[in-house]
């Protein structure tokens, strides 16, 4: 009874479909990763990998901070059953999350020269920044719908909508190929990035129609149960506005303050591996390599970390609230012993297979060699992912950044003063102390929060 009972829960449903779909897509964008190996070549790869930093940051800046405030306003609008004012707070997100995307688009198509010359020292990436800015308004668009359906619990429409982007960016590519293909031709990095921009409008049309289906049925239910709206968002429309602004900024400061570092490490590795010996071509190739073929590798089995995360941040806010320490401390000890079996599983897959990987899979020895010296780092990338997450659910999320901030500078640091002494392998080494200090700072924290009492905010 209680089996059943669990597998109709909207929450356990909602967080395996997500979890279904999240494992799909990684599958398609690893087969998709294969095939641009294979097509625009591993220096084609590492240029078009050098415009995710740029993107990220986009994103983190006009959506991420936005659709995470829409949730939490609309789940608690939820829980006062008022299904309208809930709606106010979507067109609020998308009025904000709108008017910041078309203004970084704007600056994206007017200064994508000088971006990729000074920032990205490719100018080859140039173009590809300004196909890319025209994702950025769909991205808000259906990131904002996002929110809006995480806050009411209903995880179909970004399930499927993350599904949707996922196939048709690699459709949109496949298709650019055969047609290059046909006419005897090759495809470059630009296909990828239009890819991209296809992927993202077929997500907000497909968005959209749902939301309109929504809103129908909505106003019917409305309709029928003539219930008025309540006196503060009925009164006071720019309410929701403010609230969702002061409530988005320092979520968004802290994302693009983590995915600012993490681009400029990005960015530096090509300009560094230059200073070790390597021309333009070979450094990128490199970058491409190592970003595009042989990190999802090794990052592919963190999808499963990734779906355990998504229920532990709820569960340990729970535990928490209701002060139940002993499912807080069994939580986190089943988390680390699980994730070290992963992760030591990981490692020894990798280990004896890497070099067969790079060679059959990716047609490359260098990939085989990074995926066997990357292998190190699989239990301490799970442990980093569901520790962060248990802080979170804790009320931590300042240690979690604190953290997560250090082990991006560490990186930095070995990017900045090893590579151009010792190569790229020094910055595999930079990666694994890295994740080694996430995880053990993590750890200790959260022995020190159990030390001093783990029910207190």
């Amino acid at each position: 009874m209680k089996r059943s009972r669990l597998l109709f829960n909207p929450f356990v449903t909602g967080t395996l479909l997500l979890t279904f779909t999240g494992v799909l897509s990684r599958i398609i964008g690893f087969f998709y990763r294969i095939f641009l190996s294979r097509t625009i070549g591993a220096e084609g790869l590492g240029i078009y990998q050098l415009i995710f930093p740029i993107l990220t940051l986009c994103i983190s800046l006009t959506a991420a901070g936005i659709q995470t405030a829409i949730s939490k306003f609309v789940s608690e609008e939820r829980g006062k059953c008022n299904g309208c004012s809930g709606l106010r707070y979507l067109y609020s997100g998308l009025f904000l999350s709108l008017s910041l995307s078309v203004l970084v688009m704007t600056f994206l198509l007017r200064r994508s020269d000088l971006l990729a010359d000074t920032i990205l020292q490719e100018m080859r990436c140039s173009a590809l920044l300004r196909i890319m800015a025209y994702s950025l308004p769909f991205t808000a668009i259906h990131s904002c719908i996002n929110g809006y359906y995480y806050g009411l619990k209903k995880t179909a429409v970004p399930s499927f909508s993350q599904l949707l982007e996922q196939s048709i960016r690699v459709g949109a590519v496949y298709m650019l190929y055969l047609i290059a293909k046909e006419q005897g031709l090759s495809i470059s990095p630009s296909a990828a990035v239009w890819g991209l921009v296809c992927g993202d409008i077929a997500a907000t049309l497909y968005s959209l129609t749902a939301l309109t289906l929504h809103k129908k049925s909505a106003r019917r239910s409305a309709r029928d149960s003539r219930k008025p709206l309540p006196y503060n968002t009925a009164k006071h429309p720019l309410r929701p506005l403010k609230q969702l602004g002061l409530y988005c900024i320092p979520l968004t400061a802290n994302r693009v303050t983590i995915n600012l570092f993490s681009s400029i490490e990005a960015i530096l590795i090509p300009a560094q591996l230059q200073l070790f010996g390597y021309n333009n071509s070979d450094a990128l190739s490199v970058f491409g390599i190592l970003t595009g073929m042989a990190m999802p590798m090794i990052l592919f089995p963190n999808v499963l970390t990734s779906s355990v995360s998504v229920l532990l941040l709820p569960t340990i806010s729970e535990a928490q609230s209701d002060c139940n320490r002993k499912l807080i401390v069994r939580a986190i000890k089943k988390t680390v012993e699980y994730c070290m079996i992963l992760g030591l599983f990981s490692t020894l897959i990798f280990l004896l297979t890497g070099d067969y990987i790079g060679q059959l899979v990716f047609k490359n020895t260098l990939a085989g060699t990074f995926i066997t010296t990357l292998s190190w780092i699989c239990p301490f990338s799970n442990l980093a992912t569901t520790l962060a997450s248990i802080l979170n659910g804790l009320g931590k999320a300042a240690h979690a950044f604190g953290i997560n901030l250090l082990g991006s500078l560490i990186r930095i640091l070995f990017v900045l003063i090893f590579v151009p002494v010792y190569g790229i392998r020094s910055y595999l080494y930079g990666m694994l102390i890295s994740q080694l200090f996430i995880a053990a700072a993590a750890i200790l924290t959260i022995l020190y929060l159990n030390k001093h009492g783990l029910c207190k905010q």
